[in-house]
């Protein structure tokens, strides 16, 4: 599963990539977590608010952190 995080770097940011990674783990699911920093990018997924999750190429989620509960549905946990 490729999952990027859409965001330039703030602690919402940060706090979503370990939050997934945290769930992937506990859940015992591989997953390829990338941090995507650049605007021009980010853009290009069309996110406007930031953090954003793609997952195999499709925006999930923008804007805040997502919960606990909307991670484990996209891990299939």
């Amino acid at each position: 599963m490729d999952i990027k995080v859409l965001g330039t770097g703030c602690a919402n940011c940060k706090n979503t990539i370990a939050l997934i990674d945290q769930v992937a783990k506990a859940r015992g699911v591989t997953v390829s977590l990338e941090k995507v920093e650049e605007l021009r990018d980010i853009m290009g997924y069309g996110v406007m608010s930031t953090p954003g999750v793609v997952i195999n190429g499709k925006v999930v989620h923008a804007g805040g952190v997502p919960s606990r509960d909307k991670v484990e549905s996209w891990l299939g946990a």
